[in-house]
């Protein structure tokens, strides 16, 4: 079996998987803004599962990270800095721990269902902020494996702002007044699918994917804006610059968790 756990600015899950990657049992609990509360609500909330031995756990993480000495650096949402938090975990599980940012794990996931299609996999998560990942031959490519991609600075009017102040799902409830799960008009997701291909061309033109994965809360809403999306990427089309296939995350909710579980198992192999 596999332990994945997701920690996310409000929620963290964990999970155990077998083998073969089916999750087996799945347990939540509200994120605590004290790391030191977060590590004993964890130990806790391990201890419930039915499963105690593991060959290896996979952590997902909402911020910069020191993978090679498993710190988190900076935590996005939650005021953790600095944090020895690949150690502290296995204290808890007893078995051995690789940690990412939970973007690249949420694109691995997805990337993987693709594997049979797709070499080269954009995978964009647009949520409270947006997360962004580049997966080549199944593997987080290292060359955005530290990109902080929301955060990038993009032409705004007259001035430069990051890309996620106007095009995440926090930025859509500040001017509309509205979450994307209540916008069923068209006009504003014409505006919403605009501000999304403002800072998605950029890095189409960059990685040159074959295929974009859209997921997160926005991007579960896809099928509302996927039109508006394409014909605004269309407009930035050159021979040099293909705009591709543009596809829903297949597993929105839980793309994190099963990310968790690639990469652990790619690194410490199956039981057998």
């Amino acid at each position: 079996m596999y332990l994945a756990i997701d920690i996310g600015g409000t929620k963290t899950l964990v999970a155990s998987l077998t083998d073969e990657g089916v999750i087996a049992e799945r347990l939540r609990f509200e994120t605590p803004k004290d790391y030191h509360e977060f590590i004993t609500q964890l130990a806790k909330t391990v201890e419930q599962l039915t499963t105690k031995e593991f060959i290896a756990c996979g952590v997902g993480v909402p911020g910069r990270l020191d993978r090679e000495k498993g710190i988190g650096i900076a935590m996005g949402n939650l005021p953790w800095r600095d944090i020895p938090i690949k150690q502290d975990i296995e204290k808890i599980v007893h078995c051995p721990v690789v940690i990412h940012n939970d973007a690249k794990l949420a694109g691995l996931s997805e990337a993987m269902l693709l594997k049979n299609q797709y070499n080269r996999v954009l995978f964009a998560t647009i949520s409270t902020g947006i997360g962004v990942s580049l997966i080549t031959n199944q593997t987080i490519d290292p060359a955005l494996a530290d990109a902080e991609a929301g955060k990038a600075p993009v032409m705004r009017g007259d001035k430069m702002v990051p890309w996620e102040d106007f095009a995440s799902g926090r930025a859509i409830v500040n001017r509309f007044g509205k979450r994307a799960a209540d916008i069923h008009d068209d006009a504003t997701w014409k505006i919403i699918a605009h501000d999304i291909a403002i800072g998605l061309i950029d890095l189409i033109a960059t990685v040159q994917p074959e295929v974009v994965v859209i997921g997160g809360s926005v991007g579960s809403y896809l099928d509302r804006f996927k039109s508006f999306l394409e014909e605004e990427l269309k407009k930035f089309e050159t021979p040099l610059i293909p705009i591709p296939p543009i596809r829903a995350a297949q597993r929105p909710d839980d793309a994190v968790l099963y990310g968790c579980y690639d990469l652990a198992k790619s690194i410490y192999g199956t039981a057998n």
